[in-house]
């Protein structure tokens, strides 16, 4: 699916010159190179495969052990229906983390995710075998993280985006700041974003019920 429709105006996050640093929840400013918005619709508008990191991306970072030492995540299901949407509308979704937890894959499984990379601590040979066999150039390529392991992927991918919450070092290196913190939209928001500079927004949102 080519996804070279009209960028739809109603999504409110490409609006403006440029995008504003953006203060994160524990307080802390994150400083994002300005990236002008104009210049992220049409990154965005290229866009055929997105890979996401899962702690602080997909989740809000927190990870919950219990006396057994299984470990345990929380998803937002925005999230859940964004990537669905996607999917939907011909992006390809996979996630590259560093967790081994079995309800990552549990998760994964659940959303229909079938390209799935975990415990591994660099980065890019994954997504560049990821993106080998979907026979993509960098350019069609985005790539949500929150830290450091996620800053080659950002180096090489057309549209790299982060959370309020990440790191200076990693916000500074984004096209993209979300609104929305991790594991709590920041992904549909990304998902949106991407649907709306590719015009299929709105048809994404009717296919489940809009």
């Amino acid at each position: 699916m080519s996804g070279k429709g009209r960028p739809e105006r109603e999504y409110r996050s490409a609006q403006g010159s440029q995008s504003p640093p953006r203060r994160a929840a524990q307080g802390r400013r994150v400083r994002q190179a300005p990236v002008a918005a104009a210049t992220v619709v049409e990154r965005a508008r290229h866009i055929r495969l997105l890979t996401l990191d899962v702690d602080g991306v997909l989740t809000d970072g927190t990870i919950y052990v219990d006396d057994h030492g299984r470990e345990m995540k929380a998803f937002s299901a925005l999230d859940g229906l964004g990537m669905k949407m996607a999917m939907h509308a011909g992006v390809a979704v996979a996630w590259i983390t560093g967790s081994n937890a079995p309800v990552v894959a549990h998760r994964a499984r659940q959303l229909g995710i079938h390209h799935v990379v975990m415990g591994i601590e660099h980065k890019l040979p994954a997504w560049e075998r990821l993106r080998g066999e979907f026979g993509l150039d960098p350019q069609a390529c985005a790539h949500f993280g929150d830290d450091l392991p996620d800053v080659p992927l950002f180096a090489q991918c057309g549209l790299a985006l982060t959370v309020p919450q990440a790191t200076a070092a990693v916000a500074a290196r984004a096209h993209h700041v979300t609104r929305a913190a991790g594991g709590h939209g920041a992904v549909r928001e990304a998902c949106e974003l991407i649907l709306a500079a590719q015009g299929t927004l709105a048809a994404a949102q009717a296919a489940f019920g809009a």
